[in-house]
């Protein structure tokens, strides 16, 4: 896990949870805040165990370096940094409170899901879909899309740790750290490395 010292603001709420099928955790999130966006990615290093943890552990000074740059161009650059390791899947966003967007690109099997705010009481959910390939090994052609974001908006990462039916649980009135605690707690299969990372867009400051 790595999170930059964040600023005096912040653009976005975060919290996550994970355990691991055995130590160290092959899944890993990476955080980077800067005064006007913020920087969210989560790997899962493929297997579990030593190897996996040394391989999404290579790419967070990457991420850290291209944080605000590219996501495609990000990805891209930790496809370089995990050559001849195991390899890694990885989904990875900007929240940019300039124009109010998200911008995400990812590869492999991390689930990301955009909760929309208000006052509707089953908010909107929108899947992001993934496209197949091994961040080390394999990369597809990379396809950033961008989203208007807004106040409360709610984006959940999670890896293949956590069922599918994890976005059925989510109870956006809690904080983003509660978010991710129930997530793991209710959806984890236990079988394998599990980890989510929850992020709400506060949007820009005065």
């Amino acid at each position: 896990m790595s999170e930059s010292v964040p600023p005096a603001t912040s653009v976005i709420e975060w919290g996550w949870a994970g355990s691991a099928l055995e130590d160290p955790s092959g899944d890993l999130h990476v955080v980077v805040e800067r005064e006007h966006g913020a920087l969210v990615a989560l790997l899962d290093g493929l297997g579990h165990g030593l190897e996996a943890a040394q391989s999404v552990q290579m790419a967070v000074p990457v991420i850290e370096a291209h944080a605000g740059a590219s996501v495609a161009l990000l990805v891209r650059q930790c496809h370089e940094a995990l050559y001849r390791t195991r390899g890694a899947v990885m989904s990875v966003a900007w929240f940019d409170a300039h124009d109010a967007s998200m911008t995400w690109t990812g590869v492999g099997n991390v689930d990301c899901i955009l909760i929309r705010s208000g006052a509707n009481p089953a908010p909107r959910k929108e899947a992001i879909a993934t496209r197949g390939g091994v961040v080390g090994y394999r990369l597809p052609p990379l396809r950033e899309q961008r989203y208007a974001v807004s106040r409360g908006d709610v984006l959940v990462m999670a890896t293949d740790g956590i069922q599918n039916a994890f976005s059925a649980g989510i109870i956006t009135q809690f904080s983003a750290q509660e978010i991710a605690e129930s997530i793991l707690i209710r959806y984890a299969k236990g079988t394998d490395d599990a980890h989510v990372l929850v992020a709400r867009y506060l949007g820009a400051h005065p």
